[in-house]
């Protein structure tokens, strides 16, 4: 049975106008990073009548943003390896090991998807504070916590993922590598990971562009020396200015390292995403 003839135009109709509602948004930043910050803050024009690539120059002097680009590396990078190494050995004894309390886990590990992440601020503070006045190890204002503030977040979502995905790995695999000789260890280095990359590469892009991303519990756990760039941009606006063509330049050059990741690893995105899903 044919589709009516009004399906294929609805359907261009609908795409065409999920574009336009992407690009505008994408064009007014680019156009507004290569005006001069007057032209920017007068009548907006969507031709611009004079270009220039001097924002791309100055942002790295108002603002300290090479220190924060450092950061948010170091901070993101940190969290994302973190959570997949946690996550394979944690995905890996629930899907192949039977234990008292599995279910339970599991349930657990999901249910923390439920709350918002505010609600975890005040603890965190009062934890880290704690523990540094203690011991004398400083989390707040640190890059440590801040790792340890994002595992909390991307770590049950990883685990519950890469769980399904190792699912989906033929048993016999593991243990035709244990006939060999080899041990539950050596069977999840050897078989297992590679067989898992797709979904690990998707554990990982996901716990890095959260992180990357994240400005509440940046704005409250960091300080001068530890701000990341989400809220390290925030100091574009002054009490008497604005710098909007900077912003603007700053934001374009911060989502450089997450959209080329996004388009190198998309086919194992994808991938990973889907079949840690469908488990």
């Amino acid at each position: 049975m044919s589709e009516p003839r009004w399906v294929p135009w609805a359907r261009r109709f609908v795409l065409g106008f999920l574009t336009l509602f992407t690009l505008v948004p994408l064009y007014a930043m680019v156009s507004s990073s290569l005006k001069p910050l007057g032209d920017v803050q007068g009548t907006w024009e969507w031709v611009p009548t004079t270009l220039t690539i001097q924002p791309f120059f100055d942002i790295w002097e108002t603002i300290p943003l090479a220190e924060y680009f450092v950061n948010s590396l170091v901070i993101s990078g940190s969290a994302a390896i973190l959570s997949v190494v946690i996550a394979i050995f944690a995905a890996y004894a629930l899907s192949r090991f039977r234990f008292r309390g599995k279910n339970f886990f599991k349930m657990t590990v999901l249910s923390t998807q439920m709350f918002p992440g505010i609600l975890f601020l005040l603890p965190l503070f009062l934890i880290f504070v704690n523990i540094g006045n203690t011991t004398g190890i400083v989390l707040y204002g640190s890059r440590l916590g801040l790792i340890i503030t994002y595992l909390t977040f991307s770590l049950p979502f990883a685990i519950w993922m890469l769980a399904g995905y190792i699912d989906s790995i033929p048993r016999e695999l593991d243990e035709a590598a244990m006939v060999d000789g080899t041990g539950p260890l050596g069977a999840l280095i050897r078989v297992v990971i590679p067989a898992a990359m797709p979904g690990i590469v998707a554990v990982g892009i996901y716990s890095f562009m959260t992180a990357w991303g994240e400005v509440l519990f940046a704005s409250v756990m960091t300080d001068s020396g530890t701000r990341t760039l989400a809220v390290g941009l925030q100091e574009y606006s002054t009490q008497v200015q604005v710098y909007w063509n900077q912003v603007m330049a700053a934001s374009l050059i911060v989502s450089v390292p997450v959209v080329a990741g996004f388009l190198l690893l998309q086919r194992y995105l994808v991938a990973g995403l889907t079949a840690g899903a469908v488990k």
